[in-house]
């Protein structure tokens, strides 16, 4: 898999319009959604590479991240004469990135993808590694590719239009990167006050950082053979609440749901590796200060545990997780008891009070 670029811009519409000008491209065309048509692409359109370029807009928001709406991508790019050698430039969050990612992936083959991530979430993960996906039966990400954008373009300056529940979803896998790294990053991201007026240039600065651990754990093992599964710390019960949020009708975002994840892996982290409880109860302290509980109860564990056999680091059936014994010092494929990880949704319910 081809090493993909990443630029943390100062100045993103120079930035592009020189990245613009040095491909060579027969067609253009801009991905959104509802809301980033409306809030980001006003901030790039006046670019002259980006003039008479067609614009694809879909509906916002994770339920909509399916087959149906990658269909509606296809339509319009061969409907518009998109060719192999044609360009896409998905301008959005983790789902834009995402569908926009794996339709590229798919048309012809595979036409080439720019992401321009618009939420701090896109910007620290779903931008940033190559994976596409979509949601399929019922599940996350369940259908995808490994397919890396030609650039990543970064810039802050787009989360000044976020709301702030989006703005944690976010910080939560700047959380998960420090984890996985080391203390210094860790110190750095747990200092970080969110309730104080946010800072974008030091922000910047830390999204660059973070975004550093991802791209160095990519290079590594692009394909998730082994190291890379690293970025799946707090996921395999995260994407489990995720999916009975929805189920309940409650949908979390993403990052809200990995930060409960991080809560209760961090737990098996403790009783399976020795992750010291000085540690575990500073970042569960940390949450609590900035993220909302996730209410469910113990009739939901039987769901929740049906839903982490269908993560896909599983092997033969047996749950598989990413778990540390230290910041920065990751185990993977740990196996642990059922009896254990329904410890660790207890867990949670107690650390939240619900």
């Amino acid at each position: 898999m081809a090493a993909q670029k990443v630029v943390i811009s100062k100045d993103l519409k120079a930035d592009l319009q020189a990245f613009f000008a040095s491909m060579s491209y027969d067609k253009l065309f801009i991905l959104t959604d509802t809301n980033t048509q409306e809030k980001c692409y006003p901030l790039i359109k006046d670019i002259p590479a980006l003039q008479d370029t067609p614009v694809i807009t879909v509906q916002a928001g994770d339920t909509h991240k399916d087959i149906e709406q990658v269909a509606y991508i296809w339509s319009r790019l061969s409907n518009e004469g998109a060719s192999r050698n044609s360009l896409l430039v998905n301008l959005g969050g983790g789902m834009i990135t995402d569908m926009g990612g794996f339709a590229g992936a798919t048309f012809k083959r595979g036409l080439r993808t720019v992401n321009i991530p618009t939420t701090l979430m896109a910007s620290v993960d779903a931008a940033v590694g190559g994976k596409t996906g979509i949601n399929f039966n019922g599940l996350k990400n369940e259908v995808g590719s490994f397919y890396p954008p030609e650039c990543v373009f970064i810039d802050c300056e787009f989360l000044r239009t976020l709301d702030r529940d989006n703005l944690l979803s976010g910080y939560a896998e700047m959380i998960k990167h420090a984890l996985i790294s080391s203390m210094d990053i860790y110190a750095s991201v747990l200092l970080f006050d969110l309730d104080a007026k946010i800072d974008y240039a030091f922000l910047n600065r830390m999204v660059a950082q973070s975004v550093a651990v991802k791209e160095r754990i990519v290079e590594e093992d692009p394909k998730e053979h082994g190291i890379r599964k690293a970025l799946n710390f707090g996921h395999t019960i995260g994407h489990a609440y995720e999916s009975l949020s929805f189920k309940k009708d409650r949908p979390l975002l993403h990052g809200h749901a990995v930060a409960a994840g991080i809560v209760s892996e961090l737990y098996l982290s403790h009783k399976v590796c020795g992750f010291p409880m000085e540690k575990l109860s500073q970042v569960v302290y940390y949450l609590k200060e900035y993220y909302p509980a996730f209410v469910f109860d113990c009739k939901d564990y039987d769901t929740l545990y049906e839903l982490m056999t269908h993560d896909k680091k599983n092997e033969a059936g047996i749950i598989n997780f990413t778990l540390l014994s230290q910041v920065g010092d990751v185990q993977i494929n740990q196996q642990v008891s059922k009896e254990k990880i329904l410890e660790s949704l207890d867990f949670y319910r107690e650390s939240f009070g619900v």
